[in-house]
Order: structure tokens, then sequence, then C-alpha cells
């Protein structure tokens, strides 16, 4: 494969928006993680619905929370997530749909444009991607409505959803056109699938991309969120990944999305900082 990126795909890659994920540094207050990605040149965050909750039942308030994007002026691309969606039944299922309905009112109100789905990590039910497709589909409807679309994730450790091959069926068999999947180079590499098990997912289809890298040292079977690692710092082909999801129409968001413990215990904005070069040394190679 050519290393050096096309006319085309360098001036595709110039319209990328620096995302940082909050649960790289997961340590810091919400609104200190908005100020430190402004301040350290992010032009987007990526938010988790859990700590806006947590943030609100602490007193302060979603207006508080998008007056701190404004005055930072970062996007939100997505946040993160809706469960329990895909395989469950009865009360269950309806208490779902009432929280992702929640969720997805909460994301509007800080004006992304996406939630994460995220499939469960085991079932009972065996994985049924018409029965899944469905269930996105009555998703899309009510996002729709509230102005967030949901987009599929997989999990490379998960025993419903681990591959891209998976998540990229059930948009297509939901036969939606505002259908997406959520990207991750940790996902792809632990459930053991590729970009070339999708030769027809293209940009538009792509809700965001998650960057990260894994270490030499850690079976791939065996790595955990936790394992995350900065990009460039691991194994992972980052670098012709970022090509080709280029090459396919992507412009969205590329977010730093890390679980280190041991990053969290450093300072988080040096973290975010950081992670920062390291993603533009990649992608602007």
């Amino acid at each position: 494969m050519n290393l050096v990126p096309s006319k085309e795909v360098r001036s595709v890659m110039q319209r990328l928006a620096y995302c940082l994920n909050t649960s790289t540094i997961r340590q810091a207050k919400l609104l200190d993680k908005i100020r430190i990605a402004g301040e350290c040149g992010y032009d987007a965050i990526e938010l988790w619905n859990d700590e806006m909750d947590e943030y609100i039942r602490s007193g302060g308030k979603m207006s508080d929370i998008a007056k701190a994007l404004s005055d930072y002026n970062l996007s939100v691309p997505s946040v993160i997530a809706i469960h329990n969606w895909m395989t469950t039944s009865g009360d269950e299922y309806r208490k779902a749909i009432d929280e992702a309905k929640r969720r997805m009112e909460q994301a509007a109100e800080v004006g992304a444009k996406h939630i994460v789905a995220t499939p469960p990590v085991r079932s009972e039910v065996p994985f049924d991607p018409s029965a899944a497709a469905e269930r996105y589909l009555q998703l899309l409807e009510l996002g729709r409505g509230i102005g967030v679309l949901p987009a599929v994730e997989f999990l490379g450790f998960s025993e419903v959803v681990s591959k891209v091959g998976q998540a990229w069926d059930i948009v297509k068999l939901s036969k939606a056109s505002d259908g997406s999947i959520v990207l991750d180079t940790f996902h792809l590499y632990r459930g053991g699938s590729s970009l070339e098990d999708v030769p027809d997912l293209t940009g538009q289809f792509i809700a965001i991309f998650h960057f990260n890298d894994v270490p030499a040292e850690i079976p791939r079977e065996k790595l955990t969120d936790a394992d995350r690692i900065y990009p460039g710092d691991g194994i992972l082909p980052l670098r012709q990944t970022v090509e080709e999801v280029m090459k396919r129409g992507y412009s969205g968001a590329i977010s730093l999305e890390l679980f280190n413990r041991a990053l969290w215990e450093k300072d988080p904005m040096e973290v975010a900082r950081i992670g920062l070069e390291k993603m533009k040394a990649i992608v602007e190679a």
C-alpha cells in the first residue's frame, strides 16, 4: 500500500475535526474537560451521558455545559451512549427505549448530531442481524424526531457484535439512508476485523472515528479498554487506516478515546495535549 496520501486524500484530511473523548481524561471534572479540550486546540469534544447526569446531580445545569462548549468553540459530534436496545424484550426493552429517548434529548441539548448505540457484551439471545436492524430502525425513528441520530457500535470483546461487518450489516438491513456506525481502531483489532471486510462502507455512513493504539506485549484476545494507548505508541497500522477512511470520503471527527488508568493519574491537560500532538503526527504526516 502506498503510504503517501494523494492530493485528494490530503485535502480531505485537512477537513477532519480533532476531537477529545472525555474518557481519556476521566479524572477531571466535566467543565474542566471542556476547558482543557478548548485550550489544547481540539475542534470538538465527545461527551458521555453518565458524566452529564453526574454534573446535574451535583447541582449543575445543562445550560452551563452548553455555555462552556460555546465559550471554547467546541462542537459535540456524538454523545455516549444508548444501551440495552438490541436484545432485550418486554418491560426491559420499554425501559431501554424510554432511557434512550432521555439520553437523545440530553445529547440534543449540547448540539450533538449522533449518539452511540452500543451492543451488549453478552446476551442469552443469539445475534440476529435482521432483528437488530428492526430495533435500530426504531431508534432512528425516535432520534429523527429529537434531532440526534443513533450510530451502531461494535465492541471487539462483545459476544454479540464484535466486528465491523456485523455493525454495518445492521445499518444496511435497516435500509436507512441516515444510518451509521462508529468506527474504532481498538475494536477493529480486538475483534479481529478489518475495513477490508466492509468494502461498501463509505464515509457518509461513519458517524465518528475513535482513534487509539494497542501495545505489542498483550495478546489480541486479552486486550481490554484499559490497555488502549496513545496513537503511534503501539502496533496498529493507524496511518494506513486513516488513509483508507479518508479515501472512502470520511470528513468528520477523529476522536481520541482512551481508558488508560495510568494516564488518569497524570495531569489531564498534559494528557490531552500529548494526545492531540500524536493524532496530528499520524493524520498530517
